[in-house]
């Protein structure tokens, strides 16, 4: 009663026809890219972490404003270059997550639209892209610390 019914022999061409011509998934690949690319813009993190513990002698919490502002400024001048774009092309995710991709949504759009004037293009356009990520990501974070609170008692 509930079975499935067979698919005419056209319909059956046309699956067959679907499936020779729909362009194979590149999932692995494109997953080991991703991996290959964080991993490498982790390195370099950690990098000049190292630098900043050896080498400056900062705490903890200098190292690590040290290691942000260097990966941020990495992010931006490779963008504004035009080469981060290239890097996410070939490592998709793998660039898009760390902080140097939070560095690439604030410039690119800046960058598209400062023919548009430095109020309304830069400064205006600057955060569409990054914006809804820091509004829920701070949204997240006041829930997760309500919660925390709320769990601690």
């Amino acid at each position: 009663m509930g079975g499935k019914r067979q698919k005419t022999a056209q319909e059956q061409r046309y699956q067959q026809r679907v499936n020779e011509k729909m362009p194979r998934s590149k999932t692995v690949s494109q997953c080991v890219r991703a991996f290959i690319a964080g991993g490498l813009i982790c390195c370099i993190g950690q990098a000049v972490r190292v630098f900043g513990e050896t080498t400056l002698h900062l705490d903890a919490e200098g190292v690590a404003a040290l290691t942000a502002i260097v990966m941020v400024f990495l992010g931006a001048t490779l963008t504004g270059l035009g080469v981060y774009d290239k890097i996410g092309t070939w490592a998709g995710a793998g660039s898009i997550v760390p902080i140097t991709g939070f560095a690439n949504s604030i410039v690119s759009p800046a960058m598209e639209f400062k023919r548009e004037g430095l109020i309304l293009g830069t400064a205006a356009k600057m955060f569409t892209i990054a914006g809804p990520v820091l509004v829920y990501g701070i949204g997240a974070s006041v829930i997760v610390g309500l919660i925390a609170c709320l769990l601690a008692k």
